[in-house]
């Protein structure tokens, strides 16, 4: 084939964490000028120079990266067929990592299709090698390519990348959602990391979040934030910019209270280089608004001591101190950095600083990436008092008896739903003469009816991921759900036979059908469900009825009404 050296091009695509809202790594596209990548591979292979091209490609991409570093880990692609070819091929990629000064933990070789090219026994060798020589390893194409179940359960590698076939099949799509939860179950019992790619769409973004992928790539995230200074558009989800705003930004389309993660305590560090001496960080801890400790970095950014404030300052006083210390190296004084990665939770903070020795119980603890480099500090006084303050806000937003969310949580889920557009149901539920029990058997086996009929909706909340429900007070529910869980819902809360202290009652189930664009607000939605409960329960025993915004009709699917009933 024709030398191609003039005809490529390079496009960095970044891979974000939804723990963070980070740029975790980029990923080097090939784009060739001219014609796709498919037909110059295929020049490449009918010239029978398939593999010398591929790891060419592979190298050219370092190169390229190379000329303005995003000082993030770098995704180069590999067809199988190279990664099975022998050792020696591989020559090019490791020169060019030498001659940029790259290390090969800091790449990740994204094995591609067709995996039938090459036998599954040189594969299962081929990721071994390139394991060994320390790089990371991923395979491509996921839903699309050929990749042999046995291969997959053979080859230990660090990441799975899903293909947008599969992805732009949800929402609704129950086979798609089965096979991406099994590829899930997959990674968590092999320690690998699923990455959602092709994410070109709100829609696509919302399933793969809901789904419980963490890892996204795709069109919708622009590439315009590679420098590591600003956080990206992802949409819909908190962001956090370690190195400018040191805040996180929650949007108010976030409705539940979630437990805090270390990314909302995160502060910019003051940084040293592990070389320093006592002397540049007494100057430091005096210049800088007088910092807690100071972080000792080595060239790659990773930890590599911190100093405490007090036992520093402590241990250079005294009459010959300064004289002894002031030019020696600081590390004499430090400790081992104690670190947490940026998505852990901040009570995974907790337990950590649970095991510390007592007087490092309140050392700042070192926010780290994945690849170990330093992110920020937090403090651990800090984190003790966000967490107290959420677990106050979430017990003040909780119902006594049930342990349900109150209305707002309801109200900020169907605002959500309206304002995206989506169709859902909106619900009543409630206990027919409800007064009368308590006057027969007495409040607590009233209480005893509600708390049953609240643990039967958490259980529901469950196994519907899309249900939402609040214990407004009493004996009334509201809830929220998807068309399709109502089926669910529905048979579960009026089969029950519901008793306390051997008093049988009745319930009412009021539904509103909500289609995109028939409702404004949860205001609106409240004020329509009011007058379905009445409807509801001027049916006799256990009823459920169904209407719709702007439609006279009422639909009564359990239960009938009495004759001259409204």
């Amino acid at each position: 084939m024709a030398d191609y050296s003039n005809e490529v091009r390079f496009a960095l695509q970044p891979l974000y964490s939804l723990h963070t809202g980070d740029a975790i790594a980029v990923e080097a596209l090939v784009r060739p000028v001219g014609c796709t990548t498919r037909q110059l591979m295929g020049r490449a292979r009918k010239a029978r120079r398939l593999v010398e091209v591929d790891v060419d490609l592979a190298a050219r991409a370092i190169a390229s990266e190379s000329e303005n570093p995003t000082l993030l880990p770098l995704h180069i692609n590999l067809l199988a067929l190279s990664a099975a070819a022998p050792p020696e091929s591989l020559a090019p990629i490791l020169d060019t990592l030498s001659r940029v000064g790259r290390r090969t933990r800091q790449i990740v070789i994204e094995l591609g299709p067709p995996y039938t090219d090459a036998a599954p026994k040189e594969i299962v060798e081929g990721v071994a090698r390139l394991r060994e020589l320390g790089f990371q390893v991923a395979f491509d194409g996921l839903g699309s390519g050929d990749l042999p179940l046995s291969l997959l359960a053979a080859t230990p590698v660090d990441m799975l990348k899903l293909d947008r076939s599969v992805l732009r099949m949800l929402p609704g799509n129950p086979a798609a959602e089965s096979l991406v939860n099994a590829l899930l179950h997959v990674a968590a019992r092999t320690d690998a990391r699923v990455v959602a790619t092709g994410i070109d769409t709100e829609e696509v973004f919302k399933s793969t979040r809901e789904l419980g992928l963490r890892l996204v790539q795709g069109d919708l995230f622009p590439a315009t934030h590679l420098s590591g200074l600003a956080a990206p558009a992802i949409p819909s989800i908190g962001t956090f910019d370690p190195v400018t705003s040191g805040q996180q930004v929650e949007p108010a389309a976030l409705s539940n209270i979630a437990a805090p993660t270390i990314a909302d305590f995160i502060r910019q560090p003051v940084v040293m280089r592990a070389d320093a001496t006592c002397d540049d960080a007494r100057h430091a801890l005096a210049d800088d608004g007088k910092p807690s400790a100071l972080v000792g970095l080595d060239p790659e950014g990773r930890p590599r001591w911190t100093i405490d404030k007090s036992r520093f300052l402590l241990g250079i006083s005294g009459r010959y101190g300064h004289a002894l210390h002031a030019n020696k190296p600081v590390e004499r004084f430090a400790d081992a950095p104690h670190t947490i990665p940026a998505y852990a939770g901040a009570l995974d903070l907790l337990e950590q600083v649970a095991d510390a020795d007592a007087d490092r119980m309140n050392d700042d603890i070192v926010v780290i990436d994945r690849t170990g480099a330093c992110l920020g500090i937090v403090r651990v006084a800090e984190v003790i008092r966000g967490v107290a303050a959420a677990k106050i806000d979430e017990a003040a937003s909780l119902n006594p008896l049930t342990g349900l969310p109150t209305s707002d949580t309801i109200a900020k889920d169907v605002e959500h739903r309206i304002a995206a557009g989506e169709p859902f149901i909106a619900a009543c539920l409630d206990v027919d003469e409800f007064k009368s029990v308590n006057e027969r058997v007495g409040f607590a086996a009233g209480d005893d009816l509600i708390r049953s009929l609240g643990r039967t909706l958490t259980e529901l909340g469950g196994t519907l991921p899309r249900m939402t429900v609040s214990h407004v007070g009493g004996d009334d529910f509201l809830i929220a759900a998807d068309m399709d869980e109502i089926g669910t819902l529905a048979p579960v809360l009026l089969d029950t036979p519901w008793q306390t202290e051997g008093v049988t009652v009745s319930v009412s189930l009021a539904g509103l059908v909500c289609a995109p664009g028939t409702v404004a607000s949860y205001r609106e939605v409240s004020s329509l469900l009011a007058g379905l409960k009445q409807r509801a329960k001027a049916i006799s025993g256990t009823s459920w009825v169904l209407g719709r915004p702007g439609v006279e009709r009422v639909d009564v699917l359990r239960g009938r009404l009495a004759q001259g009933a409204a």
